[in-house]
């Protein structure tokens, strides 16, 4: 991350959005658009990360402004937290910086029968269980092989190959965004260092900002989007972050080469080389999409099997079912990806690509793609903090159609780099600390936990309540840790 912040213009739009003029560099083809409230605006001029929003302003094709959500940071190409909607009718292009290494990297909510009350007495026991069956850290390999065909139709179906396995119900796919898969995935488009990677990773948690989480909702904020969520105070819920492995790593790096010569074939001049990218509508922008689609579907293949696992070691611990113990998906939210969807933009209609890098979508109410349980309110919105606080979920306004092409923020957002974290926990025992807070952790090795301590983000209540006055997403309910498994 780099040493310096921002020292351009901000100006303010109202309480909680931030404009960086398109005059303040030459190539801005659209302004940009930070949402933030006063809290926030110091991380803002502490970092560069809305250097990267203009930088994204300059792409070809970008629509209405580039975005930034409360949890922005410095990020590869495009800031963690950042948004931009290409038109590919207008000459707009698909960047895998817009999508990240991590393709797919996304958070499930599951709600149980439980109450705080059967679990808080055995927690400790609950979260080894859960740590030494639930395969977890950098490179780990899971129970679960695919390979050949089998990895075919993974990366071409996701969540509904699993269905045929007997490891995923009509609920889970119901519940999953775009129902676990992303049409017109092209597999074959995958080398073979990316296959290898991915052959024994599916179902695994990995490591760095991955977690599956115990908690319990400790506030009901709203209390008909609560009930319609199926969630209520004093439940324990599970929580799973994870993403594509080793194999969507592969794909964006895959990508990031092939791509290195394209955006001069096609005469585009770029701010930062971390940009390369190619017009949608060419054959590395087609190559690129088919690729990073079937990656998207991997990684949604992960989570569902992640969440097999859970079930079955909390239906063993708790010995009954899990159907019984209640353990149903609420929803499954991406924060990774790049997606062909319709928005009004100056009032006509239109197919845009719409980057999501760090940011989740929120639909609101009445849109098509919301399952029907939760028409009526909105689109679950899913925002993990960090092991010390709290998560949150949310439901999709209208706001966000209007203001950020139906997108909210994904996180906390870091405050210090890996690095400065680790530098920042020397002597120090952060599963101590956490235990004296009621957190139970459990992690492969001191600088996963070091890396990921509270006070290296930023406190996802303050970023909560940016989304929630900026419209784009309401507060539904908080959820309190009280268990971790990290890599």
């Amino acid at each position: 991350m780099p040493d310096r912040g921002y020292h351009g213009p901000l100006e303010r739009i109202d309480e909680h959005c931030w404009r960086i003029p398109k005059g303040y560099r030459a190539s801005m083809r659209v302004e940009g658009r930070i949402f933030a409230d006063k809290r926030l605006l110091d991380h803002l001029r502490d970092d560069q990360a809305p250097e990267q929003v203009a930088n994204v302003a300059t792409l070809p094709g970008i629509q209405t402004a580039s975005f930034a959500m409360p949890d922005i940071h410095w990020g590869y190409g495009f800031p963690i937290g950042g948004v931009a909607a290409t038109d590919p009718a207008e000459g707009g292009v698909i960047s895998p910086g817009g999508v990240g290494y991590d393709i797919n990297c996304g958070v499930r909510l599951v709600r149980s029968n439980l109450r705080i009350d059967d679990v808080q007495p055995r927690i400790e026991r609950l979260m080894d269980a859960l740590f030494h069956r639930v395969p977890a850290g950098v490179g780990k390999g899971g129970p679960y092989l695919f390979g050949g065909k089998e990895l075919q139709r993974l990366l071409g179906e996701g969540v509904a190959y699993l269905k045929t396995r007997g490891l995923a119900t009509d609920a889970d796919i119901e519940n999953t965004e775009a129902n676990g898969c992303l049409r017109d995935a092209k597999p074959e488009l995958l080398s073979e260092r990316a296959l290898a990677r991915g052959g024994d990773q599916c179902g695994t948690l990995g490591a760095g900002n991955h977690f599956l989480e115990v908690q319990v909702v400790d506030e009901v904020c709203n209390t008909l989007a609560a009930e319609a969520l199926g969630i209520s105070e004093g439940m324990v819920c599970f929580m799973i972050h994870s993403g594509s492995r080793g194999l969507g790593y592969q794909v964006c790096d895959d990508a990031l080469r092939a791509m290195r010569r394209v955006p001069a074939k096609y005469g585009i001049e770029l701010p930062d080389r971390q940009l390369v990218c190619a017009p949608i509508e060419s054959p590395e922008g087609q190559e690129y999409l088919g690729a990073m689609r079937a990656a998207a579907n991997y990684a949604w293949a992960n989570r569902q099997l992640l969440m097999w696992q859970m079930r079955e070691i909390v239906a063993e611990f708790f010995g009954r079912s899990w159907e019984s113990l209640g353990l149903e998906l609420v929803y499954d939210v991406v924060h990774n990806i790049a997606k062909m969807e319709k928005h009004t933009v100056d009032g006509v209609r239109k197919t845009v690509c719409v980057h999501r890098k760090g940011a989740t979508r929120a639909f609101p109410p009445g849109h098509p793609e919301v399952p029907s349980r939760y028409r009526s309110v909105g689109q679950p919105v899913i925002i993990p903090g960090d092991m010390g606080r709290a998560s949150w979920v949310l439901v999709g306004q209208q706001g966000s159609m209007d203001r950020a092409f139906g997108t909210s923020c994904h996180g906390a957002g870091r405050l210090m780099s890996r690095t400065a974290a680790v530098r920042n926990a020397q002597g120090r025992r952060i599963d101590r600390e956490l235990a004296e807070q009621g957190v139970i952790a459990r992690c492969r090795s001191w600088k996963g936990l070091a890396e990921e301590q509270p006070a290296a983000y930023k406190d996802v209540s303050i970023v909560v309540d940016a989304v929630h006055q900026a419209g784009l997403a309401k507060k539904v309910a908080r959820l309190r840790p009280i268990g971790v498994v990290k890599g």
